[in-house]
């Protein structure tokens, strides 16, 4: 892994469809974004952030994460999330996410990943199968 710093951040933008809608992903009964799908925003925030620091066959995968949903999104906003780096401790990384749609913010969380590596993780989780 290359050197690795607190305060890097990504965005990202991405417009709600029929897809991300609490109704269509089995998390409610309304036609608005799905928490689980703003979650996912989250994570995926959270990999690009540090994307450019991992080398050949690291990867983090997603340990934690203790999220607000705090205003309802409707089909066919955009949301941005921003995820900066706030902790590293060893392999373990804290991000502090927030989201937005074009009125507002919208959610709020803490994530932790931990660094892996693809190959043997993969591995060990497929050894559950034998």
């Amino acid at each position: 892994m290359k050197e690795l710093k607190t305060g890097i951040y990504a965005e990202i933008l991405q417009k709600t469809d029929k897809s991300m809608l609490a109704v269509n992903v089995g998390s409610g009964s309304l036609e608005v974004l799905a928490t689980p799908v703003m979650a996912m925003l989250m994570e995926k925030a959270s990999c690009i952030c540090i994307s450019d620091y991992l080398e050949n066959d690291e990867t983090t995968v997603g340990t934690e994460i203790n999220i607000k949903h705090i205003s309802a999104t409707p089909q066919n906003m955009t949301v941005r999330v921003k995820s900066e780096l706030i902790q590293i401790n060893g392999r373990e990384f804290t991000f502090r996410c927030e989201a937005f749609d074009e009125a507002g913010k919208i959610g709020e969380c803490i994530h932790k990943r931990f660094l892996v590596y693809g190959e043997k993780f993969t591995k060990k989780a497929e050894s559950k199968l034998i």
